[in-house]
């Protein structure tokens, strides 16, 4: 890892290498001039709650080590903290620039935080060392295959017994990721149709179809996770949310 930034309580590094630094990803509000917008249009459509929600579901406890993934500028991460303020915590996201105003959030509440530019299929923690990996508005961003990776990076970074805890957008039926009505995402950008979710506007479906049906706790159930459940969902801003959760064997 190269650190590019750190204080005595926070840093921030840079786990990209150079065969890994041209791959894509979709920021957080679709386009990276809008992340300025991010914070205040997550809190007025309800997104502290939906932090806090997923903080308080995860069931960490004090000491415990934990990896948030897709962590962005932040949010999930300080729920973590404000919920138990002696978890260890991790914050892992591919938007160098997200990761920066995430690391001036910790700092003005002088809370520990560890923040690591990277990506969801090569997760940068040794194996069995996590007590949780949790997620929040993240999963929708990727695409299937990397979710698969994902899955099995979960497999080898939970300790036995670690739980994983993903709070994501609600799968939508129809075509092939939403259809005429929906937005598609690639690799190399995305297309809007006439419908957009309000949760993150303006901003991104991407692979929410992936979700529908249960295919959240299929993905994780494929990697070897156990007992992939639905936990809870909710509707923030008329867009559906679900809970889901798995445990390491």
């Amino acid at each position: 890892m190269r650190q590019s930034s750190s204080s005595e309580a926070v840093r921030v590094v840079d786990d990209v290498g150079p065969d890994a630094s041209a791959q894509p990803y979709l920021p957080g509000m679709s386009k990276s001039w809008l992340l300025p917008l991010y914070d205040p249009f997550t809190w007025a459509v309800g997104g502290r709650r939906l932090y806090r929600s997923t903080a308080l579901r995860a069931g960490i406890s004090a000491g415990d080590r934990v990896l948030d993934v897709g962590c962005g500028t932040g949010n999930l991460s300080l729920a973590v903290l404000r919920t138990t303020p002696t978890a260890v915590v991790t914050g892992l996201d591919p938007d160098l620039a997200a990761l920066r105003t995430a690391a001036r959030k910790a700092r003005r509440r002088r809370v520990p935080l560890t923040l690591v530019r990277g990506y969801a299929d090569r997760l940068p923690v040794p194996d069995a060392s996590q007590d949780h990996v949790i997620s929040s508005l993240a999963l929708h961003h990727v695409p299937q295959d990397e979710k698969a990776r994902f899955a099995a990076e979960l497999m080898r970074v939970l300790r036995p017994g670690g739980q994983v805890t993903i709070a994501d957008l609600g799968g939508e039926h129809g075509g092939e990721h939403d259809g005429e009505h929906g937005q598609q995402h690639g690799r190399g950008g995305h297309r809007r149709g006439g419908r957009r979710h309000r949760l993150h506007e303006p901003g991104s479906q991407g692979y929410r179809a992936d979700n529908s049906d249960g295919g959240i706790e299929r993905l994780l159930t494929a990697a070897g996770l156990q007992d992939a459940r639905e936990v809870d969902r909710t509707t923030v801003m008329g867009t559906e949310v679900l809970f889901v959760q798995a445990r390491r064997p």
